[in-house]
């Protein structure tokens, strides 16, 4: 009797801790200046199969996302999305993105954006909902690099905006 109740122990403690696999829902933006070129050049990385679930369930289209064989209106639709998600302004003016491309590597999606002419500035607000409409528990890391200064945010549904200061690095 006392094996019988040792085994159902030992069954319900392993089964109580067993471990449920969670998804994580991140991204990683990299936002940097460049005074030289007066731009800012932006390095978006998503995972491959959220990314693609959020273009077809916004935009009601059939894609594939992958190295090998993409198919559909992929960049029409990553320009489309980004426009709508990320969006940036400098000193309290708005800035225009460009989608320049994308990368694949391994399992995520390398985007690649720029917005040009811009003078040197104080202050740059960054909205990233990229994703937010897809998952409540996405999170947006932004890393934004003016010179040899570094900041960071963590964007996400309840907050996608927000505000970064540079003082006088000019």
């Amino acid at each position: 009797m006392k094996k019988a109740a040792l085994l159902i122990l030992v069954v319900f403690t392993s089964l109580c801790f067993k471990t449920i696999a969670h998804k994580f829902y991140l991204s990683v933006t990299e936002i940097e200046y460049k005074k030289e070129k007066k731009d800012l050049q932006i390095v978006s990385k998503v995972f491959i199969d959220d990314f693609k679930n959020v273009l077809e369930k916004r935009y009601g289209e059939t894609i594939t996302l992958s190295k090998e064989a993409e198919a559909g209106p992929v960049n029409p639709l990553i320009q489309k999305y980004l426009s709508a998600k990320l969006k940036i302004s400098v000193d309290g003016k708005p800035v225009s993105l460009n989608y320049l491309g994308k990368k694949y590597d391994k399992d995520q999606l390398i985007l690649f954006i720029e917005a040009e002419n811009l003078e040197p500035f104080k202050e740059i607000s960054i909205t990233n909902a990229v994703l937010t409409d897809m998952f409540d528990d996405q999170k947006n890391v932004v890393n934004v690099k003016i010179g040899k200064e570094v900041k960071s945010l963590m964007l996400r549904r309840d907050a996608e905006t927000n505000v970064l200061n540079f003082g006088d690095w000019f």
